[in-house]
């Protein structure tokens, strides 16, 4: 099978040249490697582990999670299976993307397959949780007739480490255009109506999370919000994520409460923040601009929309 990796970055930091590393030292061979670029300067495109990816410069501001993509996969579609990486994301081991990608091998119907996201080594309480709450040890596969046992989690994935079969991601129409975030969970949905499965596989790792702040976490939830809001199909067809996330909080506050204590108040306070701005970002509609902007962590997107 042709492999084409695609990355987009802005200013990737000090875990890039790692990623590079990583992404060099597996077992597969790439067709392409691409990196789609919003203007980074701090020296992002400089390492030399680039010399043989292809570079893809846009304007920052016309960064778009979905389009940016799309984009990205027309410009290099000579593939059978599209990888996608986050600027942050380091693979576990040299087999990675090979156990991600061999999933396709046996199973034609299998449109998309996204790997278990590991806490980053030194990773804080709170950040290890929420990768061990929604990356567990045990593969799955999920088709539409899921729906009614999962709920929206049926569609749960991550362009942080995912890929995609060519046919199916054409068919199910690629990444949409206009939307704050949530491209990855958007096409799966997409492809799972149209008669594909989808594919977490648990022994594919990559390690990748976040030490958000309170305050972040409510504008990351807001924009959750406003993402289904913009796709109230999803909710149609996979239910709500309310119940998911109660099965969160209890999750959370048991974990704090068993290995670190003392991140309960902050644990507590990230719950709030999070269902809070969840809710609120269900009604952007109501909100004036400049107000979403100051409660978004993709203040730009709002620029073109109302």
């Amino acid at each position: 099978m042709k492999i084409n990796l695609f990355i987009p970055t802005l200013n990737a930091g000090k875990k890039w040249h790692k990623v590079l590393e990583q992404i060099a030292a597996q077992s597969v061979s790439f067709h392409q490697k691409v990196i789609i670029d919003s203007g980074s300067t701090d020296g992002t495109l400089d390492d030399p582990l680039l010399k043989d990816f292809k570079i893809l410069k846009i304007d920052k501001r016309e960064f778009d999670h979905g389009g940016t993509r799309q984009m990205a996969v027309e410009q290099f579609p000579e593939a059978d299976i599209f990888v996608f990486l986050t600027q942050d994301a380091i693979l576990a081991n040299a087999e990675s993307i090979e156990k991600l990608v061999k999933t396709f091998e046996n199973m034609p119907k299998l449109g998309l397959a996204y790997g278990r996201q590991l806490p980053h080594l030194g990773a804080k309480t709170l950040e290890s949780h929420a990768r061990l709450f929604n990356y567990p040890t045990k593969s799955e596969i999920r088709s539409l007739e899921d729906a009614e046992k999962h709920g929206i989690k049926t569609i749960s994935c991550s362009n942080s480490f995912a890929a995609y079969r060519k046919a199916a991601f054409f068919e199910a129409g690629g990444f949409p255009k206009g939307l704050i975030l949530g491209e990855d969970a958007y096409l799966a949905g997409k492809m799972l109506l149209a008669g594909w499965k989808l594919a977490y596989i648990a022994e594919a790792q990559v390690h990748h999370s976040h030490d958000y702040t309170v305050l972040e976490e409510f504008k990351r939830y807001f924009d959750i919000g406003v993402f289904h809001a913009q796709s109230s199909w999803i909710f149609k067809n996979f239910g709500r994520a309310e119940s998911r996330g109660v099965q969160y909080l209890k999750s959370e506050l048991a974990y704090a409460a068993q290995n670190n204590i003392t991140v309960l108040p902050k644990s507590i306070a990230s719950l709030f923040a999070k269902w809070s701005g969840y809710k609120i970002g269900l009604r952007y509609k109501k909100l004036p601009r400049s107000f979403k902007k100051g409660i978004s962590m993709h203040p730009r997107f709002w620029d073109s929309t109302q």
